[in-house]
């Protein structure tokens, strides 16, 4: 005979911090109202907080907006809201939801923008064709209605200068330690980057692209003794540039561009072929802050 075992008692829970709402909304918006066509291009993401406890524990359903609303929210609001920045359209949609949910408090949107330019045609953009980047921006709203929290970012920006750059002065006389010391490399990243705002009066369009414009130039004007140098000084003209910038965060990996021994083969390789090494690498992490 087989002997049950009696079950054991549920132990006692609670709902910590919670969230639900909509992720990957694809949304195209063209501007029709001339011949000289305009898009912009977002994922979207849509999270509400609130007072969800009966959902999650009583499975009651009572009040609580569909996340199929929240698609089609997204694309009606934007038929007449998303007219600017991605950030503004962020606030638009929370203070949408608070108001039309009755058990919701606040939530958060997320955006990646994937950037467009014109095709160019004998010199000129064309009206209605364009072409992707790949760069791409990034923002995050959060609040509730009334009050927001804004970070703005990018991601993707892969930039490499091929002089300029070295990697001396470390520790050498260490047990595994054998890449040897240059002052001439290539040097690559993928920029990304997030930054906060210290007022609520902002042209979030136009401090992207200020900033954008400020960590391009910024990588070409100085020998770069290392990545964590680079990240430095791009932080620091960026907050120079933008004084609505509160703080920026970069994630900078180093992609290593080895130079390949041709020597073996008969042949010279003065600082020219380059075997690009996609793993592992170099991680660099880092705020830079306002000092005041």
């Amino acid at each position: 005979m087989t002997q049950t075992r009696n079950a054991p008692a549920k132990v006692q829970v609670r709902l910590g911090e919670n969230n639900y709402g909509k992720a990957e909304v694809k949304l195209m918006k063209v501007w029709r109202d001339t011949a000289r066509h305009a898009i912009r291009e977002l994922t979207v993401r849509v999270a509400m907080t609130g007072d969800f406890d009966a959902a999650h524990a009583e499975g009651d359903n009572t009040d609580l907006v569909a996340t199929d609303t929240v698609r089609n929210t997204v694309y009606g609001l934007a038929r007449e809201g998303f007219t600017g920045s991605p950030e503004a359209f962020g606030k638009e949609l929370i203070t949408h939801f608070v108001k039309a949910g009755p058990r919701v408090t606040g939530g958060f949107a997320e955006f990646t923008e994937f950037l467009w330019e014109r095709l160019s045609v004998g010199g000129e953009g064309h009206d209605h064709a364009f072409v992707r980047q790949m760069p791409q921006r990034t923002a995050r709203v959060e609040g509730d209605g009334q009050s927001f929290k804004v970070t703005s970012g990018l991601e993707n920006l892969y930039v490499l200068k091929t002089t300029q750059s070295g990697w001396a002065g470390y520790l050498l006389n260490e047990r595994f330690t054998t890449l040897p010391e240059t002052t001439d490399r290539i040097m690559a990243t993928f920029v990304t980057a997030k930054w906060e705002y210290n007022t609520d009066e902002v042209d979030y369009d136009d401090v992207w692209n200020r900033v954008y414009r400020q960590i391009q130039e910024t990588f070409t004007d100085h020998y770069s003794p290392s990545l964590q140098n680079t990240l430095f000084l791009m932080g620091q003209a960026v907050l120079t540039a933008c004084p609505e910038v509160s703080r920026i965060w970069f994630q900078m990996p180093n992609k290593h561009h080895l130079k390949y021994n041709l020597e073996r083969f008969g042949l010279a390789n003065d600082n020219e072929i380059f075997h690009v090494d996609p793993e592992p690498y170099g991680l660099m992490e880092a705020w830079v802050e306002r000092a005041e």
